[in-house]
């Protein structure tokens, strides 16, 4: 396993991260339990979490994901071994059964981080991250940012740096990162951040061979200001594993389940998919090594965060990380996304 330093810090990551937003609703606590024993045995130290999953959201699950991870650490007693990340959920209509105030008020992130923290079963959480922007701007497989006149947000910047370094002055927390940020949100924080306020580490952001959007304006960001991207989505929900070819709809897979989540799914998409899944045959690799090793290889990732239901999953993602395409394989990946650039949405 190779291991990166998450930026302006001491704390050394995996370059794979164990994501864990299907735990309660694809995922068992006894699964769970046994992605985190095999993850950690094979090189793993970085788990992503967050106080929304699982994903889908619903009131009845909210928050089981933190507490399968804290029974976790109760029973093995090896909080120490793992760098632990989760976030605060923000405003959304499918957020409103978390808190009264699902805003980035004071109040809101002091909730949030002692409810994080009890089910966590943790004193302290290694990095904190904003899920996504309290204003209204694009995410959630929305690419172009939509100008409405009359959209009235009053910059908080400051005051939710002030509320978590706040935590951080406690213990509670130990850095800060973005999730779902644009290049101007990732500057505001970074231009807020003073001797008496944290300044962001990383940037959770979806990354894949389906979606680049993140080259066009935070890959510089990360760049020139030292913040490490956290590429979530890096198999765009399974379908760069190449099992939703041809129309299939394997029994218990996430769209299969839940085929609203279908920004990954258009033509454009299944036309991409078709041209790595031959890329990566020609060169005697699956299409989820090609898809994964390709990320790792992005010098602005800080880690990948990969997200299994089974062993064999997990198994096959985290060895991915021992896969160096060659320049050759890279310049063919560079001509097809020219070629179909950016199909999801």
């Amino acid at each position: 396993m190779e291991y990166n330093t998450l930026p302006g810090t001491d704390i050394k990551v995996s370059k794979i991260c164990l994501g864990t937003m299907t735990w309660g609703r694809q995922n068992t606590e006894a699964e769970g339990h046994e992605q985190m024993d095999f993850a950690l045995d094979h090189g793993v130290n970085f788990f992503d979490t967050a106080e929304l999953y699982p994903i889908p959201p619903r009131a009845e699950e909210q928050g089981d994901t933190e507490r399968f991870i804290g029974t976790w650490f109760k029973k093995r007693a090896n909080r120490e071994k793992v760098i632990l990340a989760s976030k605060i959920a923000g405003p959304a209509p499918f957020t409103q059964h978390i808190r009264t105030d699902i805003s980035y008020s004071k109040k809101s992130i002091d909730d949030a981080i002692e409810g994080n923290l009890k089910r966590l079963q943790t004193d302290y959480i290694d990095l904190y991250q904003i899920h996504w922007p309290e204003r209204p701007t694009n995410f959630f497989g929305k690419r172009g940012y939509s100008y409405k006149k009359g959209d009235v947000w009053e910059e908080n910047f400051e005051m939710v740096l002030d509320a978590l370094e706040a935590h951080i002055q406690k213990g509670n927390i130990r850095y800060v990162g973005l999730s779902n940020e644009t290049p101007w949100g990732t500057m505001r924080f970074l231009q807020a951040a003073t001797q008496d306020r944290p300044r962001v580490r990383t940037i959770q952001n979806p990354y894949s061979l389906l979606n680049r959007t993140f080259e066009m304006g935070n890959a510089e960001v990360c760049h020139r200001e030292e913040v490490g991207l956290l590429a979530y989505s890096p198999l765009a929900f399974g379908v760069l594993s190449g099992k939703y070819r041809g129309g299939k709809q394997p029994e218990n897979a996430r769209l299969t389940l839940f085929p609203h989540y279908d920004r990954y799914s258009s033509e454009p998409c299944k036309k991409a998919v078709e041209a790595y899944y031959d890329l990566a045959k020609k060169n005697g690799m699956t299409l989820t090594q090609l898809a994964l090793a390709f990320v790792n290889d992005r010098p602005f990732v800080t880690s990948n965060i990969i997200g299994a239901t089974n062993l064999d999953q997990l198994k096959e993602n985290i060895d991915t990380a021992a896969i160096r395409l060659s320049d050759e394989i890279l310049n063919e990946i560079d001509a097809l996304h020219e070629a179909v650039p950016n199909p999801s949405t």
